[in-house]
């Protein structure tokens, strides 16, 4: 499934099998919380190269329902999307409804944010819906209790992640065993993708919690890979640590784990971080910051600065958004027309930036890609 082409000095090269397509690695996921993105459109992603999505379990759990989405053939069916879906089991949001949910050792009872309706997950029901979305990447239940949380916090997070996983693997393996309803074909673009290049069944990751402290990290790590699964994430960080603390977790885990499996690091999509992270054997990220950045008003340029297009000193600048833009769009702009959209609270103005974040951001995973590959 995950072949490890070269590392070296600069990171991993890779590529992973997934029922609609091979993914290469390192790779960015875009979010599409609830199978879109603000701004942009999914063939906007394609169009930026965007090699996969990441979607979120619970937003699709509350609305339309996972049984909605399985009845029309899966989130690619339902969303037009041909690539790889990543789903994420739906637990940290659940996690930040404080107030508003418990936790026990069988799962998280919680309201809906918005209607008030009771809803329980847990490991199991975790799978079923992520099964039922259709998903090529799903991910086990895990407890994420932010990385500066006292060590009692995360003891008890790790022991509840083990369990959950322990849960997860089993439902996991159940429901593989049953009779599969068709999903959308495996093509990507408009060419069909050889079945020996893909997977017939979603893959599914653990996830390693631990906050800062190294013992807790490393037996995560540990019990999860004894109990054996497709890739392994590393969860609870970009969550209040610095930079240096994110990195020494990283050090001590990523030489841990099986080089003959991907490594996700959630939640980290600031360029500096990723470029260490992929240099310390990191393979997949997501993260909503390019997106929330250009909503308001931070551009990012393909020289690696930023942009806040919204001060007054833009109101006259002329030259381009970004002459190097990866986009046409940021090459074809001025910057104060992207000042005045902003100002006045023009869509487009979202549209223009949200384009260039996310071009810059794919770009430089293609660009570190070509790094390692020695291009």
């Amino acid at each position: 499934m995950f072949t490890l082409k070269k590392q070296g000095k600069y990171g991993r090269l890779g590529t992973l099998r997934t029922p609609h397509g091979e993914i290469p690695t390192p790779v960015f996921m875009p979010v599409a919380t609830a199978g879109a993105m603000k701004g942009i459109t999914l063939g906007d992603l394609e169009s930026l190269g965007a090699d996969m999505l990441l979607c979120n379990t619970y937003h699709l759990h509350l609305s339309p329902g996972e049984k909605v989405v399985e009845a029309v053939g899966g989130l690619h069916a339902f969303t037009g999307w041909k690539k790889p879906i990543l789903t994420d089991s739906g637990g940290f949001q659940v996690f930040s409804l404080q107030g508003i949910r418990t936790i026990t050792k069988e799962g998280v009872h919680f309201k809906d944010h918005r209607s008030g309706a009771l809803h329980f997950l847990g490991p199991k029901e975790a799978m079923r819906i992520q099964h039922a979305l259709g998903a090529d990447i799903i991910m086990c239940l895990d407890e994420c209790p932010p990385s500066t949380a006292a060590r009692g916090n995360q003891i008890t997070a790790v022991d509840r992640t083990l369990h959950w996983a322990k849960e997860c693997k089993k439902e996991h393996e159940k429901l593989l065993k049953k009779p599969k309803k068709p999903r959308s074909p495996k093509i990507i673009g408009s060419s069909s993708v050889s079945s020996a290049s893909l997977v017939s069944s979603p893959l599914l990751f653990g996830i390693v919690q631990g906050g800062l402290e190294p013992d807790l990290r490393k037996k995560c790590a540990e019990e999860l890979i004894a109990i054996g699964f497709d890739g392994y994430a590393l969860g609870g960080l970009a969550v209040g640590e610095t930079p240096e603390e994110m990195y020494d977790v990283l050090k001590l885990i990523c030489p841990l784990l099986p080089a003959t499996a991907p490594r996700y690091l959630m939640g980290v999509g600031d360029l500096g971080q990723m470029k260490e992270a992929i240099r310390l054997g990191i393979d997949f990220f997501d993260c909503v910051a390019p997106m929330r950045e250009a909503r308001h008003g931070n551009v990012w340029l393909s020289d690696g600065t930023k942009l806040r297009i919204r001060r007054s000193e833009y109101i006259r600048d002329s030259s381009p958004i970004d002459p190097k833009s990866p986009t046409p769009i940021g090459r074809t702009h001025m910057r104060s027309y992207l000042h005045h959209l902003l100002q006045i609270g023009e869509r487009y103005g979202e549209t223009i930036a949200c384009l260039q974040n996310m071009a810059v951001t794919l770009e430089t995973i293609r660009s570190i890609r070509k790094k390692i590959a020695g291009r």
